[in-house]
């Protein structure tokens, strides 16, 4: 992948990532989340890292967050209301985020490899998808059908606090 591709991916998921906080609508929130996911997986399929950006796509930008929507719109969760911004606290986190990168950009520029590119990894000549199934099915069967019931029980709950009670 070229460093162009790189930066225009990272600058999405950094921009799309600050709006997810930014943002006052959950589901605009929600959405920039999403395109977050997309940027992360690119960076993965530009690593060779195919199945992992493929179950990034899936996974988390297609069930994960389908799931978070439909709690958002199951609860009616409105934009908060507008109140006045606390500018000490805004300049404060500012400035502190500011330092933390002048210190990080300080800390890796000492270092000879952060100058250096690096090699490509050598090809792997078994399947990935193969491996990775054997290894979730044999080794971690429990934990996998666990998460599976968490999800369930979290999803019954929600709907069950969600729902209205007639008069």
């Amino acid at each position: 992948m070229s460093p162009f591709l790189f930066w225009i991916f990272a600058l999405l998921m950094l921009v799309f990532g600050a709006a997810v906080i930014i943002n006052r609508n959950p589901v605009a929130s929600a959405l920039s989340l999403v395109v977050s996911f997309l940027g992360l997986a690119a960076l993965f399929m530009s690593l060779d890292a195919y199945f992992i950006g493929i179950i990034q796509v899936l996974v988390y930008a297609g069930a994960i967050m389908v799931l978070f929507l439909f709690i958002i719109m199951l609860l009616d969760l409105r934009a908060e209301e507008l109140r006045r911004i606390n500018w000490v606290a805004s300049v404060g986190g500012f400035a502190v985020a500011f330092v933390f990168a002048i210190q990080i950009f300080s800390v890796v520029g000492r270092f000879p490899a952060s100058k250096q590119t690096f090699p490509a990894l050598p090809r792997s000549t078994t399947d990935d998808v193969h491996r990775i199934g054997m290894l979730l099915f044999t080794d971690y069967n429990l934990p996998f059908q666990v998460i599976g019931v968490v999800i369930l029980v979290a999803t019954v709950g929600v709907i069950i606090l969600s729902r209205r009670e007639t008069r």
